[in-house]
């Protein structure tokens, strides 16, 4: 099984942490886009004939922001040349206040059925602070249009003057609006993006104050039944994202769009970032693509291990064989060994102990050859 990911980078304003590539300057161009994504789903089919999807995301951007009739040929499209599951999991991401009873009703028509909203954080000081152009109250009222839905949340944590009430405050919010998943991820702040300026100034919390919240929070989460199932998601049982368990298992994904990543047999490629080349790229058809690259050897070992240790799943020691024809034990005696007390076995896998899922980074660097 493999996923399918299609970007739309338009937006209504650019969050001041945003480093995604999105534009919302640029929304008049969105059906001339969108036209060009559809060619590009033609021009892919054949090469990935005999392949069966079964997720689809459509994210962004703010996918929410186009035309609702837009996702429905996108669907139509991906259902005519593709082999689409008949049980596929299909996201959209949406933000609070770009969407309406109506257009509601035509994503599920189209066969979505998991709702991915941005909330970010339930005090309305800070939201406006990072740029969002929502409240708390309107992230409530969307959730009320979609009631009954499979509903995932986004937050995060490392944000200006945010306290750990606030934290607790936006995962309360999130449940009680009827989300089944929370995605929480830590402020990374860019260089060239607007809050950069924060960090520079020291107006940001320092990297112990962020893990005590990653902490707090984590806590939490599991005492709402929230499960911790990768490093910055959480879910109900039977809610985790299958179409992101399918990156953290290094399964194959095709990306359509500006920006869009795929990984296609042992090829990962990457779409040009900029629209006007995207489109001029299409239009002459010619791939848009400016990264590609085959993955193999240490490398690629490498990335199975990395992905698999963000979840609390871990590495499976048959799977690491099957791809490689070796023992990851074998391979990796020494790193292993100098990082015993991190790590746990069972049921035929290695994964990071709990308490230090979130500085895998560190433990990660001497697996790297």
């Amino acid at each position: 099984m493999a996923g399918i990911y299609i970007h739309i980078p338009f937006c209504k304003s650019k969050c001041r942490y945003c480093d995604f590539t999105s534009y919302p300057s640029k929304l008049y161009l969105a059906d001339a886009y969108m036209a060009c994504v559809y060619k590009e789903m033609k021009l892919r089919a054949a090469e990935l004939k005999g392949r069966k999807f079964d997720t689809v995301y459509f994210g962004g951007g703010t996918p929410s922001v186009i035309d609702a009739m837009s996702i429905v040929g996108c669907m139509n499209l991906i259902r005519a040349e593709y082999d689409l599951a008949s049980d596929a999991e299909v996201t959209i991401e949406l933000n609070p206040g770009t969407v309406d009873a109506s257009k509601i009703s035509l994503y599920q028509k189209a066969g979505i059925n998991r709702f991915s909203i941005g909330l970010q954080s339930a005090n309305d000081k800070i939201l406006e602070d990072i740029g969002r152009i929502h409240t708390a109250k309107d992230f409530a009222e969307t959730c009320k249009l979609l009631k009954g839905c499979n509903i995932s949340a986004d937050i995060m944590i490392g944000l200006k003057d945010q306290t750990h009430q606030d934290v607790k405050e936006a995962i309360d919010l999130a449940q009680g609006c009827g989300a089944k998943h929370i995605s929480m991820y830590a402020l990374t702040p860019e260089d060239g993006t607007p809050i950069y300026s924060d960090y520079l100034n020291g107006d940001l919390p320092d990297a112990d104050t962020v893990a005590e919240q990653y902490d707090l929070a984590r806590k939490y989460l599991d005492e709402r039944g929230y499960r911790r199932y990768e490093v910055s998601n959480f879910a109900k049982p039977g809610f985790c994202s299958r179409h992101n368990i399918n990156y953290w298992k290094r399964g194959e994904y095709i990306g359509f769009g500006v920006s869009a990543s795929s990984f296609i047999g042992d090829r990962r490629f990457t779409n040009t970032r900029d629209l006007d080349d995207y489109i001029k790229c299409i239009m002459t058809n010619y791939y848009p693509v400016v990264d590609d690259a085959v993955v193999e050897g240490d490398d690629a070992k490498f990335e199975m291990i990395m992905l698999a240790f963000r979840t609390s799943e871990g590495l499976s020691l048959s799977r690491y064989k099957q791809a490689f024809g070796t023992d990851f034990p074998v391979d990796f005696f020494e790193p292993l060994k100098k990082n015993v007390e991190y790590l746990e076995y069972e049921n035929g896998k290695v994964r990071i102990k709990d308490r230090y899922l979130y500085v895998q980074n560190t433990i990660l660097m001497d697996f790297l050859h």
